[in-house]
């Protein structure tokens, strides 16, 4: 029993000892270039959605208007839409806490 034991025991040792003792990090992708990391300077953010109202408007269509944090406001015909980006006080009168707003010379009514 004890010849079992010692035969295993060296047998572990010489596996361990034909291991190469060098620490390896094995890393996806290329090598980071830490020099550009300087060079990037800070990311300006969209707008983001202040608020989201529909209003109805004299000639019974619907309008959707998004209300940016920044002052502007995107108009669309329809909720998938993206819409068109206009600042309120030219083509769009109003704000995002009234009730109604008057676009493109029609009022509309939330």
């Amino acid at each position: 029993m004890t010849r079992t034991t010692l035969l295993i025991t060296l047998a572990a040792a010489a596996a361990l000892a034909g291991c190469n003792k060098q620490d390896h990090t094995i890393v996806a992708g290329p090598p980071v270039d830490e020099g550009n990391v300087t060079t990037n300077g800070p990311v300006a953010l969209p707008p983001s959605i202040q608020s989201s109202k529909s209003y109805r408007c004299a000639d019974n269509k619907l309008v959707y208007v998004d209300w940016m944090s920044d002052g502007t406001a995107r108009v669309k015909k329809s909720r998938e839409e993206v819409g068109t980006t206009v600042t309120p006080g030219t083509n769009l009168k109003g704000e995002p806490t009234s009730k109604s707003v008057t676009y493109n010379g029609q009022t509309c009514n939330g």
